[in-house]
């Protein structure tokens, strides 16, 4: 654990904004490769790629208020005031409020620049992809979103004064972070070899949806989450980030199954120009 790269005065650069930035900027690399290879200018595209990022940090952010408002209690400011607490920067995001988030505003910026819709969001899945891959590096070397005990040989223990020490004692603990890491690979080489085959404009965004829940999910028991994250629903246990995966796997279904054979646009127009129908 390395929550902090180096300090210098009162700067200190942490671990998780840097993997996070580097994170953002890996996405904006697949999404620009991404573009050339379907005919997208790059101009507006970059523009999307930064509203993308804006959109996803304060939907993250809103999430995990939403979901913490009694750490907040009394002071709401501090949500979003990066000098509210301890250190400089905003603690706490959601990664589902983000993903959401970025998809509204994708499809209302596509909309507006008449740009199609389901190709937008194409573009993004892979970047998407390989910013998990990348940022979830930075929670696990800051301690954070950790595992339940494991008596697997590759549970790991954190150091005292660390957060998961301060719940779990020196208890083996599954790496989540690892395990998110690597599905955020994986997920990356699948959807970028759906996209260079795809028949339809959105095979490559229903793809990833469904299976990012998939991996979710999977990874989702292992997990450790606070009380704040429960639901009952139906009478079983079940975290607000898997009716979320939910959500996204009967989205991804949908769009795959029923709307792309009905109303899908053809991949093989390659040249695609914005304004163009």
């Amino acid at each position: 654990m390395y929550p902090i790269v180096f300090e210098w005065g009162p700067f200190a650069l942490r671990s998780f904004g840097l993997l996070f930035a580097l994170g953002f900027a890996a996405a904006i690399w697949a999404i620009l490769r991404r573009a050339k290879r379907w005919g997208f200018p790059p101009d507006p595209v970059l523009t999307l790629c930064f509203l993308m990022i804006f959109s996803g940090i304060l939907g993250a952010r809103t999430a995990y208020v939403l979901l913490h408002t009694s750490e907040f209690s009394g002071r709401w400011l501090d949500s979003i005031n990066p000098f509210g607490g301890e250190e400089f920067g905003l603690a706490g995001l959601t990664l589902y409020g983000g993903i959401v988030a970025g998809l509204l505003v994708t499809i209302w910026y596509a909309k507006r620049k008449n740009m199609p819709i389901l190709g937008a969001l194409d573009l993004l899945a892979p970047g998407a992809a390989l910013g998990i891959f990348v940022a979830r590096w930075g929670c696990w070397f800051n301690g954070c979103c950790y595992g339940i005990p494991t008596d697997l040989p590759w549970g790991v223990s954190f150091p005292q004064g660390s957060l998961p020490h301060y719940i779990f004692g020196s208890q083996a603990l599954h790496p989540s972070q690892i395990y998110s890491s690597l599905y955020g690979l994986v997920l990356f080489f699948i959807v970028i070899a759906v996209d260079n085959r795809k028949k339809w404009f959105g095979t490559t965004i229903a793809i990833f949806f469904m299976l990012e829940a998939l991996f979710r999910t999977v990874i989702e028991p292992v997990r450790y989450y606070e009380s704040a994250m429960h639901l009952t629903v139906g009478g079983f246990n079940v975290t607000w980030n898997e009716v979320v995966s939910i959500f996204l796997f009967a989205l991804g279904l949908v769009v795959q199954l029923w709307y792309l054979p009905k109303y899908g646009r053809k991949a093989e127009f390659l040249k695609l120009r914005f304004g163009q129908q």
